[in-house]
């Protein structure tokens, strides 16, 4: 193919995957992609340098950067195991001259980092997140609203913020003109003032979701009459009368909402509009099962349902008999205390299966559920083709469950969904055995992330696993019984895998087994078995025992030199005997 007709076709190409096989055809086709490549998805910042980066991708657009392990969200990685923006914030102040569009994801981000990348690029930066990242106050959220200008996205989404005050949202609603979304939910900012989002709303003409902190609903009648164009709100609360809220005007082009703390008596202030919802976010609402089934059948049109398995085997049901066109469901655990007090609000296969019938078009379906049996997965296998995402998590609260284990279930998953990108499957001890390990392997063409709990009887289910699995990249692994020998044949034997996690292995005194894996370019760490207190009611508190991690991944800038005292270099611990 001349140089010429690939210069033209590059462009068309938008999978990192494809664009980088094709930069392996020759010197000429790396070339083309690099200077052509807008965007670039670093999936952990210590793979590659800032420095490394911008030499070969010179005109990037958008950048997105990711550090702690996703098991950061859930307090199984210490704080201070790294990820800090500074040396990726003071290159793009020197460099990346194209850069418009800026996502850093479960990263220490400071105040003073925020300032020198908005002081360097404030004025071309329209979009930026800090997703799920720590280590910054309002201050920097200042400068933000001082110097980008022309930010059409800021998303700062359950990052972990300290709230001096308001006055950065003030700082923005005065300087900006183009923000189409705004997100601060999920975070601990509450002392930003109504007014400030109202004028936000008067000068953004185009802004089109908005998701806030806790903020009393009948204050935003302003806002909501402003924002015309808005389509996504998230956030706000109810106080008491709940029939005050029937006359909150939200505007006409509403189809994706999330009201916190939203109860049987404040449902009402949805249903004038339920007939436009495509989305709906019920993680945080006060809903029981009976409350579930009414809303649900009221939004025939719904595509995204996020909530709490309080939503039961009988609305799962509704929800295949009125909800035909969902492509997403997300059904995380609830509060134990809460699904104690309702005998409904238990997820099970025989919603799975009512689920599979009904809703043919789910792309994503990730469940916490309190029983299972093989059927559910296997009737999942038959019916749901376009599935590309699916977790499911075993809960143990020491019930009887159905059947186990899960082995024929998992291969008729597998067979049937060949669109599958991402699994996850966490079960109980017994759940699965090697033989079924072995099928997850043989039948996991595509998938290219996987998360594993509580899998396999012995080393031998998991070097058949890993005899499999062609495309996987990333593997994480919990609960684990495999050895350190067989982990690291494991990893060698994945023949792409570029990154692995993996917590509660029975850990050796020195992990010198582990060097099996080490090859060039190949990091490994060891966070060992420690303490951890947690905060218990009445003040009190406890100690729980973190067992020992791994994480290991493919890097071309060497190994890092920040390392906590809460982690060890493989090679380092090996040679102190730790």
């Amino acid at each position: 193919m001349p140089d010429l007709v690939f210069q033209l076709v590059i462009d068309y190409i938008h999978s990192p995957r494809d664009r980088a096989a094709a930069s392996l055809v020759c010197r000429r086709w790396f070339s083309i992609d690099a200077s052509s490549r807008k965007h670039v998805t670093v999936a952990l910042c210590y793979t590659t340098t800032p420095q490394r980066l911008d030499r070969r991708f010179q005109n990037l657009e958008s950048l997105t950067l990711k550090a702690k392990p996703r098991a950061a969200m859930f307090g199984l990685i210490p704080e201070n195991w790294g990820g800090h923006v500074a040396p990726w914030v003071e290159e793009m102040a020197r460099s990346f001259k194209s850069l418009k569009a800026v996502h850093f994801r479960r990263m220490i981000v400071r105040d003073e980092d925020i300032e020198v990348l908005v002081k360097s690029r404030g004025e071309g930066l329209v979009d930026l997140k800090i997703d799920r990242c720590s280590g910054f106050s309002t201050d920097g959220l200042m400068h933000i609203g001082q110097y980008c200008k022309n930010l059409t996205t800021l998303f700062l989404e359950e990052s972990n913020i300290i709230e001096r005050d308001g006055e950065w949202l003030h700082e923005l609603a005065l300087n900006n003109k183009n923000l189409v979304t705004l997100n601060f939910y999920m975070t601990d900012l509450v002392r930003f003032r109504f007014q400030d989002l109202e004028l936000i709303a008067r000068n953004c003409s185009s802004l089109v979701s908005v998701k806030i902190g806790e903020c009393e609903l009948l204050d935003l009648v302003g806002f909501f009459r402003a924002a015309m164009a808005l389509q996504e709100f998230a956030g706000g609360s109810f106080g008491e009368d709940p029939e005050r809220y029937s006359s909150i005007p939200f505007p006409p082009k509403v189809s994706s909402l999330g009201l916190t703390y939203m109860g049987r008596n404040e449902m009402p202030v949805v249903f004038p509009f339920a007939l436009l919802l495509r989305k709906l976010d019920l993680l945080y609402a006060l809903l029981d099962t009976e409350d579930h089934c009414l809303l649900i059948q009221r939004c025939p049109n719904l595509e995204v349902l996020e909530t709490r398995n309080v939503i039961g085997d009988r609305g799962l049901e509704v929800l295949a008999r009125f909800c035909k066109r969902l492509r997403r469901l997300r059904i995380e655990r609830g509060a134990d205390e809460q699904d104690m007090d309702n005998e409904e609000g238990v997820v099970s296969h025989t919603g799975l299966v009512r689920l599979a019938l009904g809703c043919p078009e789910l792309e994503y379906l990730a469940v916490y559920v309190s029983d299972i049996a093989n059927a559910s997965l296997e009737f999942i296998g038959t019916h749901l083709k376009n599935l590309c995402d699916f977790r499911l998590v075993l809960l143990d609260r020491g019930e009887r469950i159905s059947e186990l284990p899960l082995d024929n279930g998992v291969r008729a998953l597998l067979q049937g969904c060949n669109k599958l990108r991402r699994f996850a499957l966490y079960l109980r001890p017994g759940g699965l055995t090697d033989v079924g390990l072995g099928y997850i392997g043989k039948h996991s063409p595509n998938v290219r992330w996987m998360l594993l709990g509580n899998v396999g009887e012995s080393d031998a289910g998991l070097l058949e696993f890993s005899r499999g699995c062609p495309s996987l990249q990333k593997l994480e692994i919990r609960c684990c019984i495999f050895s350190e020998h067989a982990l690291a044949t494991a990893a060698l034997q994945l023949t792409s895998l570029k990154y692995v996690w993996v917590q509660g292995y029975p850990a050796s005194e020195t992990g010198h087994d582990l060097l099996a894996m080490a090859r060039p370019f190949w990091n490994i760490e060891l966070i060992p078995a420690r303490q951890v207190v947690v905060a218990c009611p009445l003040g009190e508190r406890d100690v729980k025992e973190d067992p020992a991690h791994i994480l290991a991944y493919y890097s071309l800038a060497g190994q890092r030199t920040d390392f906590p005292d809460t982690v060890v270099p493989l090679e380092a611990a090996a040679l102190l005997n730790l």
